[in-house]
Order: C-alpha cells, then sequence, then structure tokens
C-alpha cells in the first residue's frame, strides 16, 4: 500500500478520498475549509487530518489534488507551503483537476526541477461516479509514472487511459465537455418536440434509445429532463468553467466551435436566473419555458 496525500475534498474529491482509504492506503488529506477534513477524518479513523498542502505531500509517494481551477492548482502545489516544495525525488503528482493544458505544462516544468512526475488526470462521471468508485479518468504524461499510480486510481475509477503526453488529460476533458454541451443541447430540443406533440415519452425514450439516436445523456438524464427535475448531477456552473477552458484551447488552436459557443452562452443564461447549482441538463428548461 502506499502513502497517499490527497488535497481537496470537495463533492468529488471527499469519495475519492474516501475510496483509497477503504483500498488501505496511508492517506493524509487536506482541505482548505478545515473542518471538512475534520469531518472526513471522523468517518475514516484510518486517515490522518495534515494542516497544509506541504503537510498533506510529506513523506508520501504520490500527491492527488481536485480543486476548483488553475489559481487553486497553483495555489496548492505551488503556493506557500504548497505540496510541491515538500515532495520527494522520484514521487509523482496527480491533478484530477479540471483545468487548462497550461497550468498541467507549468506543474510539470516547475516538478521536472525537482525530479518530481507529474500526470494530469481530470475525471468524468460526476458525483455519483465518485461515490460509487465509476469514474473515468483521462491522463497525460509519462507511462512509467501513469504504470505506477494507474493501480491505485482503480479504487475510485472504472477506466483509467494514458492518452498521451503532459496536457493531453486537461485536452481530452475538454472534448468530452465540449461533445456533453452538444449532445445535450440536442436532446433537449428533441424531448421538448415529443412534449410538446403529445407522444407517450416513456414509450419513446424506451425506443430511440435502443437505436442510433442512445447515449449515457438520454439513458440517464432522459426521464428527468421530462420530469423537469435538475436537482443532481453536474452542476452548470462547473460546466461553464469547463467550456470555458475548452472553448479558449479551441480558439487558441483556430478550431470553430459554433454550437459549443451557442450552448456556453445559454448556461449563462441560466446561471443568471438562478440554475447555477442545477444539473447540466437543465438546457431543456430555456426550452419549454420560451413560449
Amino acid at each position: 500500500m502506499s502513502r497517499i496525500g490527497f488535497i481537496g475534498l470537495g463533492v468529488m474529491g471527499y469519495p475519492m478520498a474516501g475510496h483509497l482509504v477503504a483500498a488501505g492506503h496511508d492517506v493524509a488529506v487536506f482541505n482548505r475549509t478545515t473542518s471538512v477534513s475534520e469531518r472526513f477524518v471522523g468517518e475514516h479513523p484510518a486517515a490522518s487530518l495534515a494542516a497544509t498542502p506541504a503537510d498533506a505531500a510529506d513523506g508520501a509517494d504520490v500527491v492527488f489534488l481536485i480543486v476548483g481551477n488553475d489559481d487553486s492548482v497553483r495555489s496548492v502545489a505551488l503556493g506557500d507551503d504548497g505540496a510541491l516544495g515538500a515532495m520527494a525525488e522520484g514521487t509523482i503528482l496527480v491533478d484530477h483537476t479540471t483545468a487548462s493544458a497550461t497550468v498541467a505544462l507549468e506543474l510539470g516544468e516547475a516538478a521536472a526541477a525537482k525530479k518530481v512526475a507529474v500526470i494530469d488526470g481530470p475525471v468524468s462521471g460526476g458525483e455519483a461516479g465518485a461515490q460509487n468508485g465509476a469514474l473515468t479518468i483521462m491522463c497525460g504524461g509519462d507511462q512509467a509514472s501513469f504504470d505506477v499510480v494507474e493501480p491505485i486510481m482503480a479504487s475510485y475509477s472504472g477506466t483509467r487511459t494514458l492518452i498521451g503526453p503532459l496536457g493531453s488529460g486537461q485536452r481530452t476533458k475538454m472534448v468530452n465537455q465540449i461533445a456533453i454541451a452538444g449532445l445535450l443541447q440536442g436532446l433537449s430540443e428533441a424531448l421538448t418536440l415529443g412534449i410538446e406533440a403529445g407522444l407517450d415519452m416513456d414509450k419513446v425514450l424506451a425506443t430511440i434509445s435502443n437505436g442510433a439516436a442512445g447515449s449515457w445523456q438520454m439513458s440517464n438524464r432522459g426521464h428527468t429532463m421530462v420530469e423537469d427535475r435538475f436537482d443532481f448531477g453536474f452542476a452548470i456552473e462547473w460546466m461553464v468553467k469547463d467550456l470555458g477552458i475548452a472553448l479558449a484551447e479551441a480558439r487558441q488552436l483556430g478550431v470553430p466551435t459554433p454550437v459549443a459557443d451557442t450552448v456556453a452562452g445559454y448556461y449563462d443564461e441560466l446561471m443568471a436566473s438562478g440554475e447555477a447549482r442545477s444539473d447540466t441538463s437543465v438546457l431543456i428548461r430555456r426550452l419549454r419555458t420560451s413560449d
């Protein structure tokens, strides 16, 4: 079993760290809100409480972090009392935050000076995936480091893939979020048509989910969209952040994203109307209330 530092006990990190403890690893946790760390250690007595990111990383074989954005990554990894300053040669830093490829490369450059490896490994699957240990992890980095952390990450994920060099994980997550945004808008329009036409939507979804239109979003969100339920899942405030990162990368590469640009605008509207904590499938509510 490994000595692990885990930084960030939000809705994703909390259950992920719990799976690591359950797998028998020696886990030290840090969260900026200390009461959350204290609650975690209370629920997982085998874990230990760290006062700073550096304390969590001190003596660790692997440090995992999952925080809010680029600035948060820089703060907990590179700032005063940051994790990297306490990491020893030959250890590995895994960043599960959905952030920019730029910050992944910054971490890699800073870590290389200390002979510490970095894996950028954003996750997909939402809170339920984290709780169930079924996340999808898309990674960037070197093969040797991935081979070390892959069996550790297995405790909270169903799929772990090394896509390419550092930054590839973040760019794959950008591809993922753009695909989801377009798919959900299409699904919203299709379901609204069915509803307005007076169709039996249970039968419609059962029928079309088995054909070419079928998708994870249809199977897991189709019925709740029809029922106008959105108090669960991946909140649009996080999707807005993720799409911002993806669209900035697309602009830098000269890739046109007309559908994603439009859907990002719709999410901005929904945020402004008080839907920040609603699931991303709330896109359909724009259509059903816009007459």
